[in-house]
């Protein structure tokens, strides 16, 4: 067998050894930083983060304010909807309602297309804006405001909006709120004066104290850093010596999520920033935003009411957003520690299925994860999702 190049051993330090080491180190805790308890939030009219630069409702349509059959409770009629930008700048709006018409998508004070009850439009010659948002304005029911869901920094591939999805209720989760990202550390100026314009107040960071020292976050000014480690302190190991051990060894790293103390306070603590709207823009990562972030976000989706194909969806989606670098990594490597390595790069749906099912073993039932597990109450996580819907 091949030995690892000096390369594919710190790159396995840096992203995998974390999750090697926590399979054996169960029982290993450290205390959180500035974690915030669960209750801190206190009355529903309290939190309502505002979308950073949402285009203001002058923009709702004169068909929207007198359409002759308005929908039940004005809710928003938008079953599926997305923004996404394009390498040349132009901007892809889709969309599918039920019960309306027409659709008039709106930004900067002006509407830029207009369609049927379904439809999917490209928008060309917009001036350049930290983020551009479009307001989807139906002819019956609630807008919707959305925009793409990555930031496109250069200094972190991942980093993008945990916001804008479908509950299984017929409500969205708000954009401009919730961010999962891989870390900070190669932010650039650039990258930072935009998160500082966009609103980020928190940096939570979900990684190691070495990770830490070894990669430190660049934090926005005004934000506040804060740490909660999930794995509860420094661990080691080496990289499984075939790729399918590598591959067992993430589906036990991903139970841990879900069963080891340390990683409960850290989703308990993630919980409590999210509800609290001091926090709000909250950016929260690991090393590159796959496993731990992406518990993290699935655990929150799946507690505001997003169905597990969409929450699947979101998580698979770091492959994209890191093909890159990932590609880049794997071709320093020999073939035989590449097909070790790759397992640990990817995020693949029976990771996060094995999360899942540890809460079903562990707990029985989602619910029962939040209540008992992380020990969020009913209300708490009422408020919580009057914070972060919207209907």
């Amino acid at each position: 067998m091949n030995s690892p190049s000096p390369a594919a051993v710190l790159t396995a330090r840096r992203i995998a050894t974390s999750f090697i080491a926590a399979v054996s180190a169960v029982g290993v805790t450290a205390p959180l930083a500035l974690a915030e308890p669960p209750g801190a939030p206190t009355g529903a009219g309290q939190h309502a983060p505002q979308v950073p630069q949402e285009p203001p409702a002058s923009q709702i349509s004169q068909a929207s304010q007198t359409s002759q059959a308005p929908l039940a409770a004005h809710r928003i009629p938008f079953t599926d909807a997305r923004v996404t930008q394009q390498e040349d700048g132009s901007f892809t709006v889709s969309w599918k309602a039920s019960g309306i018409g027409s659709v008039t998508v709106y930004t900067d004070d002006r509407a830029v297309a207009h369609g049927g009850a379904e439809g999917t439009v490209t928008v060309r010659g917009l001036p350049a804006a930290d983020r551009r948002w479009f307001r989807l304005v139906p002819d019956q029911g609630d807008s919707l405001t959305l925009a793409d869901r990555s930031l496109h920094l250069s200094g972190a591939a991942n980093f993008r909006d945990a916001g804008g999805y479908r509950t299984a209720d017929g409500r969205w989760v708000r954009m401009g709120v919730l961010y999962r990202t891989n870390n900070l550390h190669a932010l650039t100026d650039s990258d930072l004066a935009k998160l500082q314009h966009l609103g980020i107040h928190t940096d939570l960071d979900l990684r190691m104290p070495s990770e830490r020292a070894e990669a430190p976050d660049r934090v926005p000014a005004g934000a506040r850093y804060v740490v909660a480690d999930v794995f509860g302190g420094d661990v080691k190991g080496e990289l499984p010596a075939t790729a399918e051990a590598s591959e067992q060894m993430m589906l036990d790293s991903y139970r841990l999520l879900v069963s080891k103390q340390s990683a409960t306070d850290a989703y308990r603590s993630l919980f409590g920033l999210a509800n609290d709207p001091r926090s709000a823009a909250l950016a929260y990562h690991c090393q590159g935003g796959k496993d731990r972030t992406g518990w993290a976000t699935a655990a929150l989706l799946t507690a505001l009411g997003v169905d597990r194909d969409t929450v699947m969806r979101d998580y698979l989606a770091t492959n994209d957003y890191l093909a890159a670098s990932n590609a880049a990594t794997l071709a320093k490597q020999t073939p035989e520690v590449a097909a070790r390595l790759k397992p640990v790069l990817d995020a693949r749906s029976a990771y996060l299925n094995a999360a899942f099912n540890e809460v079903k073993a562990r707990f029985g039932t989602f619910d029962a994860y939040l209540r008992d597990g992380l020990g969020l109450s009913e209300q708490y996580l009422k408020r919580l999702r009057e914070a972060l819907l919207t209907a």
